[in-house]
C-alpha cells in the first residue's frame, strides 16, 4: 500500500520528501511553535520590518516586550518559521474574544523574502485559527504594505473599514470570516 511521505518546504521551486537531501536546495524552512526562549528573536524580526517602514508605535513594543502575557496567556499562538537553526519568520494570533482572532506580528528576515516563507506561516496559522475554531480573523496593516496586502488578499482577508485599531499608522483593515 502506498504510504504518504511528509513533505518539508525547500522554496518556491522545491518540496522535498522529508529527511531527503539534494543539492539544489540545502536549507529547509521548518514551522514551529513559539517558546521562551525564541523572544528576542521574536522581537528582532518583527523590529527589522517595523522600523524599516517607520511604523513601530507603542502597542507593538507591548506585545514584542513581553509575548507571553500578551498574545498567549490570553489564548492566542505564536508560530516561527524555523530554516537552519535560525528564526527567520514569525506570526501570531491574538485573541480578541467571541471567536475572533486578530493576525499579527506577520514578518520575514529580508534575506529569506521571495522564498514563499510567509505562505508556510499562514497556512500554518490559519489551521491553527481553524483549530481554535476562530470564526473571524481581522489584521491591521499599513497601505506601504503592498506585498502582504495582496498576500492577505490571496487568503480570502478582504477590506473594511478602519475600526477599533490600536495604531495609528494603521490605514488598512482587514477580515476572514472561518
Amino acid at each position: 500500500m502506498f504510504k504518504r511521505r511528509p513533505v518539508v518546504f525547500c522554496n518556491k521551486k522545491h518540496l522535498l520528501p522529508h529527511n531527503s537531501f539534494t543539492q539544489n536546495c540545502a536549507a529547509v524552512t521548518n514551522i514551529i511553535p513559539y517558546h521562551p526562549s525564541h523572544k528576542a528573536a521574536f522581537k528582532e524580526l518583527n523590529l527589522e520590518w517595523l522600523d524599516k517602514y517607520h511604523l513601530t508605535e507603542g502597542p507593538d513594543l507591548l506585545v514584542l516586550n513581553d509575548p507571553e502575557s500578551t498574545i498567549l496567556a490570553n489564548g492566542g499562538v505564536i508560530l516561527l518559521a524555523e530554516n537552519n537553526g535560525e528564526i527567520v519568520g514569525s506570526v501570531a494570533l491574538i485573541h480578541e474574544g467571541h471567536n475572533t482572532y486578530e493576525l499579527a506580528k506577520m514578518a520575514v528576515t529580508e534575506k529569506m523574502q521571495g522564498k514563499g516563507i510567509s505562505r508556510l506561516l499562514i497556512d500554518a496559522i490559519l489551521q491553527k485559527a481553524e483549530n481554535l475554531q476562530a470564526k473571524k480573523l481581522i489584521l491591521y496593516s499599513n497601505s506601504q504594505l503592498q506585498t502582504a496586502i495582496a498576500l492577505y488578499f490571496k487568503y480570502g482577508f478582504r477590506h473594511v473599514a478602519v475600526t477599533n485599531s490600536p495604531f495609528e499608522t494603521a490605514d488598512v483593515m482587514m477580515e476572514k470570516m472561518m
